[in-house]
């Protein structure tokens, strides 16, 4: 039975959640945390569940849940969603303001409200009686597209406007967008996944807005800002257009920091110089600016031309692609092994700076692109993000081109060069003694899951190397207390200590050492399957990718990634000097045979356990003499599931595998 206290606790945790997202996505001044939003999130949630009578259509809870679209249906703007016209100069500015003034019979100086033009999507937003009930893009002007559905998934959008105090309908313009940091994000995993990329955040933005399915559109990064109103009933407006977007701020939409007010083509002229310094440092991407007379009284009075208005124009910035050619491709060698076609171009001035070189990403790209030495291509700037090749210009292809080729040995240590099958990315494989890497491998080597050498913290491994005092991994045994002590941060107490440190990780399990070498995809669990199985390192040297693949937990792609990596000579000899400076593998006392329960069976561990850590219940079995796998297959005899087990319960039952829990395993442990 609904009780007024459940109503009350219902009503107050919406209101609570609105406003911490006014305070997050409008005033961008938090008060609380990430998780503390969640947590009251959830409270609503489990609420709306036991009572779903409840459930409201603009509860924070419900922006996503509707079936996918088949298309999208046509909704008319009852007010034409002009476009602007545009200035590319100073002089072009100066004939606006004059046709302006001569318009207006007056001489007298005229106040701008002034905005960064976003480069995303102009969108249209209805509310009635403070509820958001449709969203449509601006289309042609007059006729755009029913993306309510999608438009409710974007976080920054209210589903409710704030206070009490607002017009009976309210139509909203503004702009969605998708931030630079999520644009690159997006990509990054579409590559990753062999998928195809976005050419810029504005495709990705229009792209992600006009999906038939509001789930896809709800995992994108989308934001908006908004920049005016359209349809007012029932309320009237100020008088001005700064005055305005201030009231559609206090009604809970978000609205770009950068707006003011300024004064006569000067004051126009010196935020378009500003904004195009800092454009590079703000969050989004931008492509001009937008400059509107101020007064409403004023825009009334100039009017509007064909399909812009008179009293606003767009100064648009210099253009940010352009085309030129590729002279030769490099392959360069990042942190962690992987390998990065660069194209080298003539020169030309693109976003303001000349650029030389583009990233082409991987070889999948390239070839998705088609991109051969000696295109003509269109190359992109945005930002600080690396200029990229965007697209081959195919009609200007001429015979004389050349294939790019990913070379079989890495360019900087001369190590193989290794490409799974269906990965996009090619890596080098020697990762213990490539330089490109060694940052990252010593850093790895260090941590506390690996060799667990107190006091050599990520810092202090990136001074070292800086100062020339490790080249690989085995270098950190030769580590002298005055070198290190003559470090900046750094005395003799913190060095002896630190050297202290090294010396007592010379005796690590066979696990442990194997998992600090850095083998792609062989993490903690795989480490310790293997030092089980082969329990010496010369064993797990010569071992054949058929052998391997008849540990738990390594399959075909586990055993070649270990195969090549014991084939690189230079792996070898790093890992000689390590032995030769003192490191040698203490034995896990395996607990009495006949505890067959546990000896020689295949657990998988998922989920919060009590009496214990996931690392102290995988380090029991494994002295029992278990096996201790990271994922669930037909060879798994055990699942310990503890609370929030997720998938990895769901496949285990699915596969009839017995799943204990924390009791259970003590009494298997205890024989």
């Amino acid at each position: 039975m609904v009780t007024d206290k459940v109503q009350f606790e219902i009503d107050n945790l919406r209101k609570r959640l609105r406003h911490h997202s006014y305070l997050y996505y409008v005033l961008d001044d938090p008060e609380i945390s990430d998780s503390q939003y969640d947590r009251l999130y959830r409270e609503l949630q489990e609420l709306e569940r036991t009572y779903p009578e409840l459930v409201t259509h603009d509860s924070p809870t419900q922006r996503v849940g509707a079936e996918p679209l088949k298309s999208f249906t046509q909704v008319q703007h009852r007010i034409p969603m002009l476009s602007l016209d545009n200035v590319f100069s100073e002089e072009d500015l100066q004939a606006f303001y004059k046709r302006i003034q001569d318009r207006l019979n007056s001489d007298m100086s005229i106040e701008f409200a002034v905005e960064p033009k976003l480069d995303g999507l102009a969108i249209s937003i209805v509310y009635e009686k403070g509820e958001l009930v449709q969203a449509a893009t601006r289309g042609d002007g007059t006729t755009g597209e029913d993306v309510t559905l999608n438009v409710r998934t974007v976080q920054s959008v209210p589903l409710r406007l704030m206070g009490d105090d607002y017009p009976e309908i309210l139509e909203i313009r503004g702009e969605v967008f998708m931030p630079k940091a999520g644009f690159e994000k997006l990509n990054r995993q579409a590559r990753e996944k062999g998928e195809k990329t976005f050419v810029n955040p504005r495709n990705a933005a229009a792209g992600s807005l006009r999906q038939l399915d509001p789930e896809i559109t709800a995992q994108r990064p989308l934001a908006m800002y908004c920049y005016g109103a359209g349809v007012v009933e029932g309320f009237d407006l100020p008088s001005t257009h700064s005055a305005i977007v201030q009231q559609i701020k206090a009604w809970g939409f978000p609205v770009c920091k950068e707006s003011k007010v300024v004064e006569g083509v000067s004051g126009c002229v010196d935020f378009y110089n500003d904004i195009l310094q800092r454009r590079d440092q703000l969050a989004y991407d931008i492509d001009g600016v937008v400059y509107k007379v101020n007064q409403i009284s004023l825009q009334k009075e100039l009017g509007f031309v064909a399909r812009a208005p008179r009293w606003a124009i767009a100064h648009k910035f210099p253009a940010q692609e352009e085309v030129t050619k590729i002279l030769d491709v490099d392959f360069q060698v990042g942190r962690t092994g992987a390998l990065t076609p660069v194209a080298r171009l003539e020169p030309v001035f693109v976003g303001g700076v000349t650029v030389s070189n583009a990233t082409l990403h991987n070889m999948d790209e390239v070839k998705r692109k088609d991109i051969h030495i000696g295109d003509q291509v269109i190359v992109r700037r945005a930002g600080d993000v690396i200029p990229e090749v965007v697209r081959v210009v195919s009609s200007a292809r001429g015979q004389d081109v050349n294939p790019i080729v990913l070379p079989k040995q890495c360019p900087v240590c001369g190590s193989d060069v290794e490409q799974t099958e269906g990965e996009a990315v090619a890596r080098c494989s020697g990762g213990l003694f490539c330089k490109a890497q060694r940052t990252e491998a010593i850093k790895h080597y260090a941590s506390r899951k690996a060799m667990d050498i107190d006091g050599l913290g990520d810092k202090l491994v990136e001074q070292l190397v800086e100062a020339g005092l490790i080249d690989t991994v085995a270098d950190i045994y030769r580590l002298e207390i005055e070198s290190v002590a003559a470090l900046d941060r750094m005395g003799e107490k913190s060095a002896s200590n630190l050297i202290a440190a090294i010396n007592a990780s010379k005796q690590p399990t066979l696990a442990r050492f194997i998992y600090a070498l850095g083998i792609r995809e062989v993490g903690e669990a795989t480490a310790a399957n293997l030092a089980n199985d082969f329990t010496s390192l010369e064993a797990l040297q010569g071992a054949s990718e058929e052998h391997l693949q008849e540990v738990p937990d390594v399959g075909p792609v586990v055993a070649q990634h270990v195969v090549h990596f014991f084939s690189q000579q230079h792996n070898l000899d790093v890992i000689k000097q390590l032995l030769d400076a003192g490191i040698s593998f203490k034995q896990r006392a395996v607990t009495a045979s006949s505890n067959e329960k546990v000896k020689g069976k295949t657990f998988v561990i998922t989920g919060t356990l009590h009496s214990m850590t996931r690392d102290q219940a995988k380090e029991k079995l494994i002295e029992a003499g278990a096996k201790v796998a990271g994922s669930i297959s037909a060879k798994t005899d055990f699942l310990l599931a503890g609370e929030k087990a997720g998938s990895k319960l769901t496949k285990a039952e699915s596969l009839g595998i017995k799943v204990i829990n924390e009791q259970q395993l003590t009494e298997l442990l205890a024989g």
